[in-house]
């Protein structure tokens, strides 16, 4: 992957009614996408857990980052709107030039253009 055609994504989602189960929708999340062609996906580790937390390795709840070429958005856009629907999906993202852009998607549809959008305005780089 050259450096000029990924993205550096940070996803925020919510979609559970309990830290439990927002946990286990991250981690689902996290390993079907490392599936995907073009896409690397990390969790985002907990730099500051709760004290008395006897977790190793804790991660934040509804955050993946990841990186991902440009063909690979498509892809990326279609598997969230597939698993999380109409649920809101943040998204920030990283040009190679260092510009940033903050999207939300909350639909198919709106995935679709946060992915038109930020193909655009890789092309401008």
């Amino acid at each position: 992957m050259s450096t000029a055609s990924k993205l550096e994504l940070m996803l925020s989602f919510q979609d559970a009614e309990s830290p439990e189960k927002q946990e286990k929708l991250t981690q689902t999340l996290w390993q079907q996408m490392r599936q995907i062609d073009g896409v690397k996906v990390d969790r985002v580790s907990d730099d500051n857990p709760p004290e008395g937390s006897k977790t190793f390795g804790a991660f934040l709840l509804g955050l993946l980052r990841a990186t991902v070429t440009l063909e690979g958005l498509k892809s990326l856009f279609g598997f969230l709107g597939d698993r999380l629907g109409n649920k809101p999906i943040k998204i920030k993202a990283k040009f190679a030039d260092g510009r940033e852009v903050e999207l939300e998607a909350s639909s198919r549809e709106e995935l679709a253009l946060a992915e038109e959008t930020l193909k655009r305005l890789a092309q401008t780089l």
